[in-house]
């Protein structure tokens, strides 16, 4: 395929070298549109997939996601042309009371990877102010993680908050505490285990 250097230099995080190689592909003619979706999101997936089956470790993923973003940079110019649409738009952040952010940072890397528009509020959000973004933002998705069981009801009360202004953003959770049980319980809209996961069900919210 024409943008198999692309997609292999995702794969060997290649940073340095990604700018030249979109250069290049777009110099002979490869559409925009080929080199995210064949390319740069394609390969993501891989790298997704090497993750979940142990054949590649976080320190190397979170390198393929840099190489990714870079070849989105070299891209940009085109964006503002409207040759390429975003899949979607996520607001993600840390539930109010939790300050850790190693896991939503690596869920926010997934999805750019994925092409989706990440909105991150950061950490220790409180409910309404996810439900403020989501509105702001027309989020079609609202990502919450917490690694404390002590700031659990927050998630809750983030999903009753944008339920109340009415808003069509679904409502997914994780981290290390939270359970598909938990998210039944609390009526988010999905749960996933890893960032992986998170692409996955956001894809499938949003078909």
């Amino acid at each position: 395929m024409a943008t198999r250097e692309i997609y292999q230099a995702v794969l060997a995080c290649d940073v340095n070298g990604m700018p030249h190689k979109v250069k290049t592909e777009l110099d002979d003619g490869t559409s925009p549109n080929a080199i995210l979706k064949s390319g740069l999101i394609a390969a993501m997936d891989e790298v997704g997939r090497r993750f979940s089956t142990g054949e590649m470790f976080l320190p190397d993923m979170i390198r393929a996601a840099k190489a990714m973003q870079a070849g989105v940079e070299a891209l940009k110019p085109f964006l503002t042309e409207g040759l390429i649409q975003s899949a979607g738009t996520i607001v993600i952040g840390t539930v109010q009371g939790d300050q850790h952010d190693i896991g939503k940072n690596l869920v926010k890397l997934m999805l750019e990877g994925a092409g989706f528009k990440v909105v991150d509020l950061g950490i220790d959000i409180r409910p309404e102010r996810f439900a403020a973004a989501a509105q702001e933002n027309a989020a079609d998705v609202v990502a919450m993680s917490t690694l404390l069981t002590t700031t659990m009801p927050y998630m809750q009360q983030t999903v009753s908050a944008i339920r109340k202004l009415g808003l069509r953003s679904k409502t997914i959770v994780g981290g290390a505490p939270v359970t598909q049980a938990y998210a039944d319980k609390i009526q988010a809209d999905g749960y996933a285990e890893d960032a992986t996961g998170a692409v996955e069900l956001v894809r499938r919210l949003m078909n």
